[in-house]
């Protein structure tokens, strides 16, 4: 059994087989997917996917491409979406200062509107950085010395100073097909580094599709390259891997619930 923990099922690429590729994941021993809110105007197509299976859930939040087109955003709007049984998570949310398609001024308040908001549902954070560790380690601190919550660190691309700090916060650390990849010998050494019961395992998909899949469209299916791999960098078994993973998203993402479909 396999845990997708960050999955983007809303996105046009899956327009004409969405049905085939969850059909295909479950076939590849993928149980269970968390789809990913990227921004408000998404949560239909969102919520539309993750209330047609009992084994797939959903967030509420805005990634920071799109801090600029909800800068009003308040973490009460992110608590009162968050009462639908199936959302499991605040985010996708954080910084992003590589691409920079929202202004760096904007990204900050909308990220600290989600940190209230998880802090006050007590659902985890799913937190995006690139090229922002010092500033994301900085808010990740501060903020918890306001109050607790629980960050997951999604595709983590960052260095081991970031990876230790949210650690340190009782947060998770999320792998994904880039530890398949050549060059990719640094976040290898994180994962090697980061405790087993810290690590949950996504895809991300359709995007960073893992080797041997490269320049395909990514699909949940494909997390057993990822696990495969995470296993080899841990020097354990994939059915260690699939178990120590999947027991780690259902601590942290505590709302949500094994179905009674699950394989």
């Amino acid at each position: 059994m396999l845990v997708d923990s960050h999955v983007n099922l809303h996105s046009d690429r899956y327009e004409d087989d969405r049905d085939g590729v969850i059909a295909a994941a479950r076939a590849a021993g993928v149980d269970y997917m968390l789809t990913i809110s990227d921004k408000l105007d998404s949560t239909p197509a969102i919520k539309a996917v993750a209330d047609a299976h009992d084994f797939i859930w959903r967030s509420v939040g805005v990634h920071p491409h799109y801090a600029k087109d909800h800068a009003d955003l308040n973490a009460q709007t992110l608590i009162d979406m968050a009462t639908d049984e199936k959302v499991v998570a605040i985010g996708e949310c954080g910084l992003d200062f590589h691409y920079e398609y929202s202004d760096r001024d904007k990204q900050f308040p909308v990220f600290r509107a989600h940190i209230e908001a998880a802090r006050q549902t007590g659902l985890p954070l799913i937190t995006h950085t690139r090229n922002a560790d010092d500033e994301m380690r900085e808010v990740l601190e501060a903020e918890h010395g306001e109050g607790a919550f629980t960050p997951l660190m999604h595709c983590y691309t960052s260095g081991p100073d970031l990876a230790e700090a949210a650690l340190a916060l009782g947060g998770y650390i999320a792998f994904s097909g880039i530890i398949t990849f050549k060059n990719a010998n640094d976040i290898r050494a994180i994962a090697e580094a980061t405790p087993l019961d810290r690590i949950v395992i996504e895809t991300d998909c359709p995007y960073l599709a893992p080797v041997p899949m490269r320049g395909l469209r990514n699909e949940p299916a494909y997390l057993v390259h990822v696990a495969e791999k995470l296993a080899e960098i841990k020097g354990a078994s994939v059915d260690d891997i699939a178990a120590a993973t999947t027991e780690n998203f259902f601590r942290l993402f505590s709302r949500a619930k094994r179905s009674e479909t699950s394989s």
